[in-house]
């Protein structure tokens, strides 16, 4: 880290003239004050022209640099960087038990090794310096109710990136100052996951008070953001404490989380601000597909845009109630994600496990429901199922749309003419239809947003805590959040209750755990829900396998899978996978231990 912060002081030196990274195309020079305006529409780049001299003169000039901040979010991008959503990063699903891909993912293996150098580390701690740099200069600022907002925002961002460095490397250094190069707190050790967890929820319950109460535009901060994101971050600490601690020794601790979580989530559904989104006009008329109403919502609202003809009810972004914070992209701007092409079809191998996930509509699993209509066939299991099971993913003989000279232009049966029929004998046998847009659009363009958090993560939250303060929860409070986020596709499924449980020999947690898998399968949560739970080392070991090949469908019309088939008649993804207790954080790279061996490397991982 000392390299690091010695970077970024000459930088601040020169006038906050920034490293050049991926993120950040431009430097920073000095300040022209004449020309200084805050646009309505977000500029996410430094500016050109920030000086260390004038730049905390104007309150202006606070929000210019909290701007930047919104481009820290985790996002579609397909980088290495820790936003990254939707291929390999530290938070997605290709490196838990859901999905997988061609080639191994060594994280999913649990085969990773120390890395030399880690951008995760250093980019996080260069972003907290920034936050700190605000936060220490708004103190000396005359008018604090100016500056309010973009203090609330450094206050949010601080405890973000915090929380990214606690669920990648447990222990780390907490920094509340933009520190010198020679500062001795450099050169320290780190501090224990709850010190900075506990600063977390500070910074965020103060960042609440500050925050507007709703956003001055679409991606933008407000209260409900601090409180929602408090629910996320107190929830995964309140369950690492419960479940990592064998002995209880940190048990009022984890409630002390708990509580926070379930009050946080509660505050944000309290005030009604955000719902979930669904609209009874998402609907086609293909004469080969029966779609239903609101049962299509899960699907078409992670396909929004900004131009017309996205979905069957015209609808806009504008139209989406759920997102409570999305890193925003337009339809000029340039993805890092070739975004159709990755999520439709093949690109995605769904394993077997994630599609037994999904219920059959009378609430149980498949393992227990009368509904079940088996794998015999390539789309019987998808009958009688949770209608994001369709949503999500295709079925063979599935009419689609996906970029690649096929895309819908009217919604009605024409679209038959310009559609692909889903020919799911590739890769595991399941294939993905989620995140994919169906208009024509030039690759690399889709403009859809990516939800930091939105409003169905926060009632699943509170479900979640509530059940954990005490493992039980009422029906009541199962209805104002878990199921209202069930029934959202699944109006006619039978909702979670006490009764459901006990009467067909169920786990509530699993349950609960079950739905927030499914509902935010494919958006970077799996492996650090398993990380928190303490189930990774159950979990991860598994072959990743596919389709049931033997005696089904697929034997007869799929001559060669080019994979093993397991003693279950599945096909058999990867195989020989391992977890080790060391995998529930990642190293810490080698350099930044050279740099100050007082960090120590976290347990288990040696050279």
């Amino acid at each position: 880290m000392k390299t690091l912060y010695r970077n970024i002081a000459s930088a601040v030196s020169q006038g906050f003239r920034y490293l050049s990274t991926p993120l950040y195309g431009r430097v920073w020079a000095g300040l022209l004050l004449c020309s200084l305006s805050f646009s309505s529409c977000m500029d996410l780049e430094p500016k050109d022209s920030l000086g260390d001299n004038i730049v905390w003169s104007d309150a202006d000039n606070f929000q210019l640099f909290a701007n930047q901040f919104y481009a820290w979010t985790r996002d579609l991008q397909s980088s290495t960087d820790y936003q990254n959503g939707l291929s390999d990063g530290v938070h997605s699903d290709y490196r838990s038990d859901l999905c997988c891909a061609a080639s191994i993912n060594v994280y999913s293996q649990g085969t990773n090794s120390i890395p030399a150098s880690d951008g995760n580390f250093t980019t996080l701690y260069k972003r907290i310096y920034y936050t700190n740099l605000l936060l220490s200069n708004a103190k000396n600022f005359g008018d604090q109710s100016a500056i309010a907002t973009p203090k609330g925002e450094a206050l949010w961002f601080r405890a973000y990136l915090h929380f990214e460095l606690v669920q990648i490397y447990g222990d780390c250094q907490l920094l509340t100052q933009p520190l010198d190069i020679d500062a001795e707190e450099l050169y320290g050790t780190r501090n224990d996951r709850t010190e900075v967890i506990d600063q977390c929820v500070a910074d965020l319950q103060e960042a609440a008070e500050l925050l507007p109460d709703q956003p001055s535009e679409e991606g933008r901060l407000c209260k409900d953001a601090a409180r929602a994101l408090l629910s996320r971050i107190a929830l995964y600490e309140g369950t690492w404490q419960k479940f990592h601690e064998g002995d209880g020794s940190n048990t009022s601790k984890s409630t002390e989380y708990l509580t926070v979580a379930r009050d946080a989530a509660k505050a944000v559904m309290d005030n009604g601000r955000y719902s979930l989104f669904y609209n009874n006009a998402l609907t086609t008329t293909t004469s080969n597909q029966t779609v239903g109403n609101i049962e299509q919502s899960y699907r078409y609202m992670f396909i929004l845009e900004d131009a017309a003809q996205c979905n069957p009810a015209n609808l806009y972004k504008a139209a989406n109630t759920e997102y409570i914070l999305a890193h925003r992209h337009r339809d000029t701007d340039r993805l890092g994600i070739n975004l159709t092409h990755a999520m439709s079809g093949n690109a995605c191998y769904v394993t077997s496990k994630m599609a037994t996930m999904y219920l059959c509509q009378d609430g149980l699993p498949i393992s227990k429901s009368p509904l079940y209509q088996g794998n015999s066939t390539a789309t019987s299991e998808f009958l009688n199922r949770d209608a994001r099971m369709d949503n999500t993913m295709l079925f063979n003989g599935e009419i689609n749309w996906d970029n690649d000279g096929k895309w819908r232009t009217t919604w009605t049966d024409a679209d038959e003419s310009s559609s692909k029929t889903a020919n799911v004998r590739s890769g595991s046998g399941y294939q993905t239809q989620k995140w994919a847009v169906e208009r024509e659009v030039d690759d690399y363009y889709e403009s859809v947003d990516y939800p930091v958090i939105r409003y169905a993560e926060v009632l699943l939250n509170y479900a979640e805590a509530v059940y954990e303060l005490s493992d039980a929860i009422s029906d009541s409070d199962l209805d104002l959040s878990l199921n209202l986020v069930r029934l959202r596709a699944n109006p006619k499924m039978t909702k979670l209750s006490n009764s459901l449980v006990t009467s067909n020999s169920l786990s509530m947690r699993e349950e609960i755990r079950r739905e927030r898998t499914v509902e935010l399968f494919l958006e970077g949560f799996r492996i650090d829900d398993l990380k928190r739970w303490k189930t990774a080392e159950e979990e991860m070991p598994e072959d990743l396998l596919g389709v049931q090949y033997t005696n089904t469908w697929f034997a007869t019309n799929w001559s060669n899978p080019g994979r093993s088939i397991s003693s279950s008649g599945r096909l058999i993804m990867y195989s020989s996978r391992s977890w080790a207790e060391k995998n529930y954080l990642y190293p810490l790279p080698s350099d930044q231990l050279q740099l100050n061996p007082n960090l120590t490397q976290n347990p288990g991982w040696t050279n």
